[in-house]
């Protein structure tokens, strides 16, 4: 066991993913993509920040633009100035909304969270 994976243990995560119906859903990738769009102001820079390519960026912001009644991303194309993108409003409440539950589901189950984490058996000795 590595330093970085007996730290994971230390601090569990809980990660959401809603599923409206079959064709649409908002998990933690995309909402750290909108976070990370937000921040760069580029597709490109939030899905290389990401470790992910171009092509599958832009593919997750059509998905996500295609399933709400707003788009969530603004994009204007490149050229002498530079394209970029940016959240829409809907794009920023979304997210808000998104980072919300993560942070009541945390808190909600913390208890049930330490309790699994308990049951964990020890395996720091590296075996």
């Amino acid at each position: 066991m590595t330093r970085a994976d007996a730290a994971d243990l230390d601090d569990p995560r809980l990660r959401i993913r809603i599923l409206f119906g079959s064709e649409a859903m908002l998990g933690p990738g995309k909402a750290d993509l909108l976070e990370r769009i937000a921040e760069t102001g580029s597709i490109a820079a939030a899905g290389r920040s990401m470790a992910m390519s171009y092509k599958r960026a832009w593919m997750l912001v059509e998905e996500l633009n295609g399933a709400f009644r707003d788009p969530l991303v603004a994009s204007s194309r490149g050229g002498a100035r530079g394209g970029g993108a940016r959240l829409t409003p809907a794009g920023e409440t979304v997210l808000a909304h998104y980072r919300k539950l993560e942070e009541i589901m945390a808190e909600a189950g913390a208890a049930r969270i330490g309790a699994l984490r308990s049951m964990l058996r020890d395996i720091s000795d590296g075996k």
